[in-house]
């Protein structure tokens, strides 16, 4: 069995516990059902047996009956007495046996010998039941050498069952009556079985003899007889409906065989005995298996859902560990020591990792704070430096100033809680817009800023947004001296804005510089308007809000002034 297709411990567990539990359940259920086919016949052979028994004792009868008869008959014909004579020695020798009741001696050329103890009895119908045996064929032999031809009946002559005995002989032939009376006793030995039944029955159904005189109660015989050709063995339903097993055994062909009937108890007992050869066993292993199952729950399956549950815990709680317990198995338990050992180490590296940030984030800080003061004091050098130039010179010098203050502005927002953060669009605008006005913007000029929005921007966004309109509105200034210049940035859609620099008259349009493609692709901006007539421009850019927090790298661009860039922070990596 390939273990390995389970996927779990108790799968795999109860699959090589399956494996080895059912072939005994299998040798186990063969062995029951062998027992089972060998108890049914050896109760089958023990039923055969006694039908034989019963069928040897009442031929072993007939047989001493007829060894009566033919020495009678041979005793008398020997003496040779006359008619009269014969008649009263036939009557002393039936007085002599208990049972006899009817004699019959034919010797051809001489009167019929007729003795008889019953009166009852006409010799016309001694006669007609002597023609009627001599005609039938005689008995087969069951074994050995048979001393005289004989037949065997059961006849009813004036009213009361008569066993007839005929032997035939050279010179004629003699017949013997007997009541069934002596055969009871034949019936009753060697028996102490209550559940059985025996009887000897002539053709028809009709009852010679049964075990304990019960001639008149034939209600356990079959309902359908059943006539043996030499043995036989059925079960069928009796004649008072209840089924049962008979066993048959022919005695006398054509008409005397002997029935044996069983109520079932030893079948019932065999059935009982099988049933708790077959489910004792597999109930014990079926025991075993509830067992062993529990015993998985309860010594590996549990501690394991705890180590499972402690790590999937740590999402919530990093501190979490593994209860440990004097009753977990010393490799699960080594497992689970080894487990909070490894969440030990972690929350140490996890706690330098902290520190590590945290002096990163100071660094940082530290860094722009630095940034932010070198750019103050470039933008105070260039402004002392104005002083001293007019005309273009100091219109260039103006410009850069104003760039300069950008960036400056640029990193005061976004230090101004202490930290790195996004940067909102309507205050950064506003004062780019304030410097432009005091450095660039002449007394016949205007410049207006219509800001509707309070999203915020990471400084690496905020800043070439910034250099985009100081270039466009600088630009516009220079070409047209009495100009009026409006700014307005209003929410386009679910995250979207736009931006929108117009004049409140037709302007000359002068060339971007090569720098404006890479501000719009470091904005992340699309043109959605060119600039044409009073319009300078419509820009569309999305927003978001980054986390608060978040390390500041460079990102620079071809051909881009580069810019501070915001990436997320990333949590410390966790055991692997």
């Amino acid at each position: 069995m390939a273990l390995s297709l389970f996927r779990t411990v108790r799968g795999r567990l109860l699959a090589l516990m399956v494996a080895i539990v059912l072939p005994i359940a299998c040798l186990t259920a063969a062995a029951a059902v062998a027992t089972y086919r060998t108890v049914f016949e050896a109760i089958e052979t023990a039923q055969m047996r006694a039908a034989d028994d019963f069928a040897v004792r009442a031929r072993v009868w007939y047989r001493g009956a007829l060894r009566s008869l033919v020495t009678s008959s041979s005793a008398i014909r020997a003496v040779s007495p006359a008619s009269d004579t014969c008649d009263r020695i036939a009557e002393k020798t039936l007085a002599a046996v208990s049972g006899y009741e009817a004699l019959l001696l034919r010797v051809s050329g001489r009167p019929a010998c007729i003795g008889s103890l019953d009166g009852r009895i006409p010799a016309s119908e001694l006669a007609a039941v002597a023609d009627r045996l001599a005609a039938r064929p005689p008995i087969k032999l069951w074994g050995g050498t048979e001393f005289t031809k004989a037949r065997y009946d059961q006849v009813t002559l004036a009213g009361r069952s008569y066993l007839a005995v005929y032997s035939e002989f050279d010179e004629g032939d003699a017949l013997l009556l007997t009541k069934p009376d002596p055969l009871d006793d034949v019936f009753e030995l060697g028996s102490n079985d209550k559940d059985m039944m025996a009887a000897l029955l002539r053709r028809g159904g009709d009852v010679v003899v049964a075990r304990g005189g019960a001639q008149a109660d034939a209600s356990w015989l079959p309902k359908v007889e059943t006539v043996p050709d030499d043995t036989v063995h059925w079960a069928a339903p009796s004649r008072a409906g209840p089924g049962r097993t008979y066993a048959a055994r022919m005695v006398a062909e054509p008409n005397l065989y002997v029935v044996v009937s069983f109520d079932g108890t030893a079948e019932r007992a065999a059935k009982t005995q099988f049933y708790i050869l077959l489910l004792a066993p597999l109930l014990t292993l079926a025991l075993l298996g509830l067992v062993y199952m529990k015993a998985i729950d309860q010594h590996c399956v549990r501690w394991l859902r705890g180590i499972e549950a402690t790590a999937r815990a740590r999402s919530s709680s990093a501190s979490a560990h593994v209860p440990l317990s004097d009753e977990m198995p010393r490799d699960i338990r080594s497992v689970a020591e080894a487990f909070n050992t490894m969440v030990d180490e972690q929350e140490v590296r996890q706690s330098k990792l902290r520190l590590a940030l945290d002096d990163n984030r100071f660094l940082v800080r530290e860094l722009h704070h630095r940034v932010k003061n070198s750019l103050q004091v470039v933008q105070s050098y260039i402004g002392l430096t104005k002083r001293d130039h007019q005309g273009e010179a100091r219109m260039a010098l103006s410009d850069a100033e104003c760039r300069v203050h950008v960036l400056s502005a640029a990193y005061r927002f976004t230090l101004a809680d202490g930290e790195m953060q996004p940067v909102r669009i309507d205050l950064f605008l506003d004062d780019v817009v304030a410097m432009i006005s005091s450095l660039i913007l002449a007394r016949t000029q205007r410049l207006e800023s219509r800001i509707e929005t309070e999203v915020a921007l990471p400084i690496d966004r905020i800043i070439p947004l910034g250099f985009l309109i100081v270039d466009v509105i600088t630009r516009a200034l220079r070409a047209a001296p009495g100009i009026g210049i409006d700014l307005a940035v209003t929410h386009a859609g679910a995250n979207l804005i736009d931006i929108a620099i117009t004049t409140d008259r037709d302007a000359p349009r002068i060339a971007p510089p090569r720098l404006f493609a890479g501000l719009l692709m470091q904005i992340e901006a699309t043109e959605i308007s060119p600039p044409e007539g009073r319009n300078l421009g419509v820009w569309r850019l999305g927003h978001g809000v980054p986390h608060k927090g978040d390390e500041v790298q460079p990102s620079p661009s071809a051909g881009v002034i580069a810019t501070p860039t915001l990436s997320p922070r990333k949590a410390p990596a966790g055991p692997t």
